[in-house]
């Protein structure tokens, strides 16, 4: 059977799509710190929460590509930042804490809450860190584009791709 006339042009990442992705992020040592095996998504060209160098790489890629994009602390999460470290005297921490790992919501006088994680117990000295955890570390995102689809005018105004939009196939 032959389609005469009929062009199946593959989709590309391009201002105003919504464009999602799974991908893994791997350490220096090539170990995978992290990865999202379900697609996130994003709206492409318009201010967003993905990594400025992330949606650079994507952009004008196609549907199915793959791409490896190397950041520095820098272009990522960040420099270690020595201020969001904070210690205590175990005792002076409840219970439901006492574990490395165990997240914890702090307030400054602001009233501004932060999620820290306690990353060390030793000596009865409890060390909370609000850092990323990839803060100071560099990195290599995995990436495949498993969807693009032209954004809904909601989805451009609030910069925020909506669940479960997959496109309908006919």
């Amino acid at each position: 059977m032959h389609l005469s006339g009929i062009t199946m042009s593959i989709p590309v990442v391009e201002k105003n799509k919504a464009v999602f992705f799974t991908y893994s992020i791997t350490n220096e040592s090539g170990e995978i710190v992290d990865q999202a095996d379900f697609p996130i998504g994003y709206v492409h060209g318009i201010e967003s929460d993905i990594i400025a160098k992330l949606e650079k790489g994507i952009d004008g890629k196609k549907l199915g590509d793959k791409l490896e994009i190397m950041l520095s602390p820098e272009e990522g999460f960040g420099e270690i930042d020595p201020d969001l470290t904070f210690t205590d005297s175990l005792e002076n921490v409840p219970p439901q804490f006492h574990e490395v790992g165990a997240k914890v919501e702090m307030q400054n006088d602001s009233g501004e809450v932060k999620e820290f994680t306690v990353s060390k117990i030793e000596n009865g000295i409890l060390t909370v860190d609000g850092n990323h955890p990839l803060a100071g570390k560099n990195i290599t995102f995995n990436i495949t584009i498993t969807e693009i689809r032209d954004a809904t005018a909601d989805e451009i105004k609030t910069a925020q791709v909506e669940d479960n939009m997959s496109p309908v196939l006919h």
